[in-house]
């Protein structure tokens, strides 16, 4: 499932880019790239298409954002049991070593004579 929703996130950015990129500004700047008076959509259907594809666009990368930074906060069921079964084991051998010290059961270790 996350690997789907990151792959229609990519999707979404570059789209979302290449939509913004194509409109132009609102002091003329698309007469310094060569677009003049003419657009390939019309004199004005170029700003409702491409304001509606970005408004789109922009509503399909918030929720995919949201939907992934949900997805991430959700604890990976396979290593969370393994970190709970890796922490049982720990407290378990700490509470043998301390019962073995409490009884007795730890010798001194004795340096080597050779």
């Amino acid at each position: 499932m996350e690997l789907l929703l990151t792959i229609v996130h990519v999707i979404v950015c570059v789209f979302l880019c290449v939509v913004i990129l194509l409109q132009a500004g609102k002091a003329g700047a698309a007469a310094v790239f060569g677009g003049g008076g003419q657009t390939m959509f019309g004199p004005r259907g170029a700003q409702t298409f491409l304001g509606k594809a970005t408004a789109g666009m922009a509503t399909i990368f918030m929720l995919t954002s949201m939907g992934l930074a949900y997805l991430s906060s959700q604890p990976d069921t396979v290593l969370a049991d393994e970190i709970k079964k890796a922490q049982v084991e720990a407290e378990e051998a700490e509470t043998k070593a301390a019962a073995a010290d409490a009884a007795g059961g730890r010798r001194a270790v004795q340096p080597r004579r050779g």
